[in-house]
């Protein structure tokens, strides 16, 4: 059998993306999962994403990450956006559903900014905090990133005692006057990405609280830029954010499988 699939990118991040409403796709299926986003034995990617019918919103987004376990993924949730654009299925904006609920978007040409959800509470250690935007997410300032050998100093994080079972991702962040560089660890990738949305969110929400750094803050990933707009209520709590960026197709193409 023939799978027809198409591959988005947002800032690096790379997804399959396949239209699964009429479940063409066995989604039960992770071994599949896996093999697809393998980048010698499949089409590569960090993660692979189905779009299906929804009975109350615009479409279900189910994400895989690349080893075939499931989780929130901010921006194959604005690549999803600008499939399902593309699928005719929405136009300039959509309500649609993920693995943490409910979310709302805009996409304006291929620039998309995707709604998350509320933050209540945030761990705020010696050297580190700790934020869920949808993943988790532990991030730590350094004086240097680029040379960070970021596999090494992840997996003390990673697998440690706290984190080994559920996993967590790992950021690493550098503040250059008013953007903050950032270098994320994803779990479920195993691996550095190019970047990563939540933890794009989450980082700036973090400047919030290290720099009273003011919304919108600039993000810098080593696969481009993310804008994160977000209303801080206290140290504890964050609501009306928004992740912007460009969702992009790369190309289309079929592969038996």
């Amino acid at each position: 059998m023939n799978l027809k699939f198409h591959k988005y990118q947002g800032t690096g991040n790379d997804f399959v993306m396949i239209d699964n409403r009429e479940f063409v796709f066995d989604k039960n299926n992770l071994d599949l999962v896996a093999r697809l986003c393998d980048r010698k034995f499949g089409i590569g990617a960090d993660g692979l994403i189905l779009i299906e019918n929804h009975d109350s919103v615009d479409f279900d987004m189910i994400y895989f990450n690349a080893d075939g376990t499931k989780s929130f993924c901010g921006n194959g949730s604005r690549c999803a956006v600008a499939f399902a654009k593309y699928l005719n299925i929405i136009e300039s904006k959509t309500t649609f559903n993920a693995i943490d609920g409910i979310h709302e978007a805009t996409i304006n040409e291929d620039v998309v900014e995707l709604k998350m959800g509320n933050v209540e509470q945030v761990e705020i250690g010696e050297n580190h905090f700790f934020i869920h935007t949808g993943s988790p997410h532990y991030i730590e300032y350094k004086g240097d990133i680029q040379n960070l050998d970021i596999v090494l100093e992840a997996h003390k994080v990673r697998y440690n005692s706290r984190f080994r079972e559920q996993g967590t991702n790992v950021n690493y962040v550098q503040k250059k006057s008013d953007v903050l560089e950032v270098r994320t660890y994803e779990r479920g990738v195993e691996d550095e990405t190019l970047s990563c949305g939540t933890g794009a969110t989450a980082v700036a929400l973090s400047g919030a609280l290290k720099y009273n750094m003011n919304s919108p803050v600039l993000i810098k990933v080593q696969g481009g830029e993310l804008t994160i707009k977000f209303n801080q209520l206290s140290d504890q709590s964050f609501n009306d954010i928004w992740l912007i960026g460009k969702g992009e197709s790369v190309y289309s193409g079929e592969i038996e499988i």
